[in-house]
C-alpha cells in the first residue's frame, strides 16, 4: 500500500469530505483508519454506512500498523447484487437522510436491472428446484446447516455464470452433504 493509493480518515465527516469531492472520479483505494484503542476510531460500519451513500462498497481488510486498519473500497459495480444487508443500510440511511444522489443513482440502476431483488430467494432460503432434488434424502444434512452457510450456498450456486458450472456447484452440494460436509467453499 502506497500513500498514493490510500485515504486516511479520522470521522466519518472525514470520509464523507474525500467521498464528496473523489466519489465520481476515484477508483480502488485503501480506506486507513484507526483502531479500537485510539482516540481517533471509528467502527468499521460506521464507515461501511458512509460507503453505501456514496454508491461504494469494501472488500478486503487488513492491519496498517499497531494503531490502523485498512479496507480497501472501492466504487460500486452497477451490476452487482444487493444483500438484505445493504438495502437495510439503505432504507436507514434515507431514514437518517444520508443517502447521496449517487448512492441512489446505483440504487435505481439495480431496480432496473432486476440486481435490486436478485438475491431475494437467496436470502429467504428458497431451495431451488435442482438443488432439492441433487439432494434428496440428503436434505437434513442441508436443514442442519447454520443460515450462513445456506445463504451462503444459494447465492454461489444462483451466481454460476454458466449450466454446467452451476450443475459442478450442486454436485458439489450434494457430495459433501454425502460425506457429512458443508459445501467446499464453506468448509474451515
Amino acid at each position: 500500500m502506497s500513500a498514493s493509493d490510500a485515504v486516511e480518515v479520522r470521522s466519518v465527516a472525514d470520509l464523507r469530505d474525500w467521498l464528496a469531492a473523489n466519489h465520481a472520479t476515484a477508483g480502488t483505494v485503501w480506506l486507513v483508519s484507526w483502531k479500537k484503542h485510539t482516540p481517533h476510531y471509528v467502527s468499521t460500519g460506521e464507515l461501511i454506512d458512509e460507503l453505501l451513500c456514496w454508491g461504494w462498497v469494501d472488500s478486503v481488510t487488513g492491519s496498517v500498523d499497531a494503531d490502523r486498519a485498512k479496507i480497501r473500497i472501492s466504487p460500486r459495480n452497477p451490476k452487482s447484487a444487493w444483500s438484505a444487508v445493504n438495502k437495510d443500510k439503505v432504507a436507514r440511511m434515507r431514514a437518517e437522510g444520508r443517502m447521496q444522489p449517487a448512492g441512489e443513482a446505483l440504487i435505481a440502476a439495480a431496480q432496473a436491472n432486476g440486481m435490486w431483488s436478485f438475491l431475494d430467494d437467496v436470502e429467504l432460503l428458497e431451495v431451488p428446484g435442482d438443488l432439492a432434488a441433487a439432494l434428496g434424502d440428503l436434505r437434513p444434512v442441508w436443514d442442519g446447516w447454520p443460515r450462513s452457510v445456506k445463504r451462503g450456498t444459494l447465492e454461489w450456486i444462483k451466481t454460476a455464470k454458466t449450466p454446467p458450472t452451476r450443475a459442478k456447484r450442486i454436485a458439489d452440494v450434494r457430495d459433501s452433504a454425502a460425506q457429512g460436509l458443508r459445501p467446499s467453499p464453506f468448509r474451515r
